[in-house]
């Protein structure tokens, strides 16, 4: 899938990638990162807030009460599914975005197009057997008196799992797991569980994903007397802060600065600024809080991307396009994200100076990269940093 913006997809990436790291470098991207700033996480009770996905029947089908989806098996293409559940490949390939030759992953999830009825529970094959093995040997026709014929009844449609129906997305162009599972607050590894999608978590453009459905929240629990005594040793009960029951004090918001020339040159003056310029450019795209989380410097390709200050390559992944992105972290939780280039000549775990090349700009139209700051887990402008 190619997004309409690359630098939107790009942008959405190193978010993701930012945030993960603050989050430990380990285990999969999470969106929840409430109480992970002063040692409380509540990321564990976010990753197991959804039901499981109901189990599908004899043939894959999971219905609901207003739509049907199909559950691929080890080695199934969509003709595969289509012949299986009495739909035309054709039909069922272009509701889905796919091709009637397409390779499913174990356990994907396909939509149906129109309401399919319940399996069969007769089989065909026993049927047939049983009438060779008891035709007479001597080749004789034997006939017998067939019981008046009863009207038949009705079949029962599909039972549909018990509980709420799920929603049914479908996956627009820039759209990706991590961006569909924050739309929805749900954990993205919920929804590749759900969904069958691969360990990149990977969709496409067209694909239908069922959002998981979130278990009810616990009971809270009752707050403690302030009168409560308790016994040597056993510590005193933290009482609930006002900011938990009462609504915050209104802010006084200040007006906002307009955005400089997005030509201007990229500083010079590097010797005493927080942080040093990753490459030696124009910057062709400023900060813009929610529409472009760094800035973007344009220079000739091949260029040396550096570091920006001593650090710690905290991560190195791609975005949807495969394009690289390293993410060096900093002290006292700054995080600068370099994204849209090449020749990486770090990995995982070292550590690097101010000024030491870690990568290369990319050819053509896109030598430029795609420089952002974090402090904590908020984007802030790089531009005061490189002054």
């Amino acid at each position: 899938m190619r997004a309409v913006s690359k630098s939107a997809m790009m942008r959405c990436a190193t978010g993701m990638i930012a945030l993960a790291v603050l989050a430990g470098c380990e285990g999969p991207l999470d969106y929840d990162l409430r109480g992970q700033i002063g040692g409380f996480s509540t990321t564990d009770a976010a990753q197991t807030a959804t039901t499981n996905r109901p189990p599908p029947d004899a043939r894959g089908v999971i219905t609901y009460p207003t739509y049907q989806v199909a559950v691929a098996r080890r080695g199934d293409k969509v003709s595969d599914i289509a012949a299986r559940v009495g739909l035309p490949e054709a039909e069922l390939a272009t509701f889905n975005g796919l091709k009637p030759t397409d390779t499913l992953r174990d356990g994907e999830v396909i939509a149906l197009p129109r309401t399919v009825s319940s399996a069969s529970s007769v089989d065909i094959a026993t049927i047939a057997g049983t009438a060779i093995d008891e035709a007479p040997a001597d080749g004789s026709v034997r006939t017998s008196t067939l019981a008046p014929a009863q009207p038949t009844a009705t079949p029962a449609p599909p039972a549909a799992p018990s509980g709420p129906e799920p929603i049914r997305h479908k996956v627009k162009r820039g759209e990706t797991a991590f961006t569909i599972s924050r739309l929805y607050d749900v954990p993205v590894d919920a929804l590749a569980d759900w969904n069958g999608l691969d360990s990149d978590f990977t969709v496409r453009e067209g694909q239908f994903l069922l959002i998981p459905i979130k278990t009810q929240s616990a009971p809270q629990q009752a707050a403690v007397p302030a009168t409560n005594v308790t016994q040597p040793g056993q510590g005193s009960p933290t009482p609930t802060p006002p900011s938990a029951t009462q609504p915050l004090p209104d802010e006084q918001v200040a007006a906002p600065v307009p955005a400089p020339d997005v030509t201007a040159e990229a500083p010079t003056n590097q010797r005493n600024s927080a942080l040093g310029l990753p490459v030696t450019g124009t910057i062709i795209r400023t900060y813009k809080k929610g529409q472009n989380e760094g800035i973007d410097i344009a220079a000739a390709p091949g260029a040396a991307v550096k570091a920006a200050e001593a650090g710690t390559v905290a991560a190195i992944t791609a975005d949807a396009d495969q394009v690289p992105i390293i993410v060096v972290k900093h002290n006292n939780d700054l995080l600068t994200v370099y994204a849209n280039v090449e020749g990486i000549t770090v990995k995982k775990g070292d550590r690097v100076r101010r000024g030491e090349r870690i990568a290369a700009l990319r050819d053509g139209d896109n030598a430029y990269v795609h420089f952002e700051v974090r402090k904590g887990f908020e984007a802030v402008d790089p531009e005061p940093f490189l002054k």
